[in-house]
């Protein structure tokens, strides 16, 4: 170890200088081949276990559609006061999941923070596949899924446009619209990888079908110039567009009539819940990428120690937002408002939203002690048990307000049936399938992202 290095340690050690994210001994020809190692190296027995099981749950959920479509929308627990439940809250929590990928990427990407290297590429993909599955959920829940095409405009034949005062179809528009760009933006970015992966493929086969995918990406200076700037001008425009879409998706509520929903805080709530999940799952994606295929050297645990802290500040703006909820009740003096708060706190559903604030709230506190953030198993247990307690949410939110009405007479409580957890469980699966078919094909990781942060470390030092 030269003089320098061993300041340089020192330094990181000391907390004077960021320990370093991409090891110093790693060359840039080991990165590319750690990174393209998953995809185009020999699977391993794990991976395979994996997909079979994983495809076991695709397959009941495919299952699951045919049912509905077959029997009808009775199959699930809705009654005739909560005509909300399941498929609304999955959706929801679902799309969460889905913004939060891309505005993460993008978020760092414009305030340059060059750890998003290790973390950027799943969790674009991540948003891609959660938007596939969230679309679905507004489908089943229409009652007649064979009318779907009534939420987009098509030509005037028949007479008949969408109403536009259905949040269905602020939803179409804000799911459609952020689909698409999200593939542009994860597309774009992957180019230069898919012409390294062209280049290190082992088959013919193989070369043509990255190849194609590379769309005669060879890396020169114009290239990467149109890159660039290609990049940051999405990125600029993915956090107004995420926010608008989950905006949406607060406003579905906010829209409505219904007590402790007309809040003017259910927008920003939801963008901010949307992030707190996302960022959750990706730590489990990362945990997971890591652990499976070895890459501890680039999914380092300073990057689990950013994250955690990310999630960290999140569970404080939640927890502000619950207590705004219950101030806001209170201080409008208005008492079916004031009722709904009451019984999320004594009512029969009472200990799942004690739950709730346990997982959002109170658990990621010991965030703030760095002995917790470095504790890889302790962040993903307790990344897991926000998602859980991020789906409570939405399903509570749900389950309160319906069920405890303007008028007594009309108040209800739900019961799940065996399709409500089919529709929650089985989308896990096929989400985790996709998952696993995205990291056999494509570089999970940016591999010229790790290299261009490879360099700047070393010149730093």
């Amino acid at each position: 170890m030269t003089a320098i290095d061993a300041y340089a340690a020192n330094e990181e050690r000391s907390g004077l200088r960021p320990a370093r994210l991409v090891p110093q001994d790693m060359d840039y020809a080991a990165i590319g081949e750690a990174i393209a190692r998953p995809a185009l190296g020999k699977p391993g027995r794990g991976w395979f276990y994996a997909l079979i099981f994983t495809s076991i749950a695709t397959a009941i959920l495919v299952g699951g559609f045919v049912w509905v479509f077959a029997v009808g929308f009775g199959i699930f627990g809705n009654n005739t006061t909560i005509v909300w439940g399941y498929p609304i809250a999955n959706y929801v929590w679902w799309i969460g999941i889905g913004n939060a990928g891309t505005l993460i990427s993008a978020l760092l990407l414009i305030t340059r923070q060059r750890w998003r290297a290790s973390i950027n590429r799943f969790a674009e993909a991540m948003t891609i596949f959660a938007l596939v599955i969230a679309g679905t959920f507004p489908i089943i829940h229409l009652g007649r899924p064979l009318y779907a095409y009534w939420l987009a405009p098509y030509p005037n034949t028949m007479h008949l446009w969408p109403q536009w005062r259905s949040a269905l179809v602020w939803d179409f528009f804000a799911i459609l619209s952020y689909l698409l760009f999200s593939i542009m933006f994860w597309y774009t970015g992957l180019l230069p990888d898919l012409a390294a992966f062209r280049g290190r493929a082992r088959t013919r086969a193989a070369r043509i079908f990255y190849g194609i995918l590379a769309l005669g990406w060879h890396g020169s200076a114009r290239h990467w110039q149109c890159y660039r700037v290609f990049a940051v001008t999405m990125a600029g425009m993915a956090v107004p567009l995420v926010c608008s879409v989950h905006s949406i998706v607060g406003l579905d509520f906010a829209a409505s009539l219904e007590p402790s929903w007309q809040e003017t805080i259910f927008p920003p709530y939801f963008v901010v819940g949307a992030m707190f999940s996302g960022f959750a799952m990706v730590v489990v994606l990362a945990a997971l990428i890591r652990w499976g295929f070895g890459l501890h050297a680039l999914v380092t645990d300073r990057h689990f120690d950013l994250m955690a802290q990310i999630l960290l500040m999140s569970s404080l703006i939640m927890g502000a937002s619950y207590a705004m909820e219950w101030f806001t009740a209170w201080y409008g003096g208005e008492a079916v408002n004031r009722s709904v708060v009451r019984f999320m706190f004594t009512g029969v559903w009472a200990p799942l939203y004690w739950a709730m604030l346990l997982f959002n709230v109170v658990f990621p506190q010991v965030f703030w002690f760095p002995a917790a953030r470095h504790n890889v198993v302790l962040i993903c247990i307790i990344a897991i048990l926000i998602n859980a307690g991020m789906w409570l949410e939405r399903i509570l939110i749900i389950w309160m307000t319906l069920g405890h009405d303007y008028m007594p007479s009309m108040h209800r409580l739900f019961f799940p049936t065996a399709a409500d957890w089919l529709f929650l469980i089985a989308p896990l699966g096929f989400f985790a399938f996709l998952f696993l078919v995205f990291v056999r094909l494509l570089p999970s990781i940016s591999i010229h992202e790790v290299r261009e942060l490879k360099h700047e470390e070393e010149a730093a030092t």
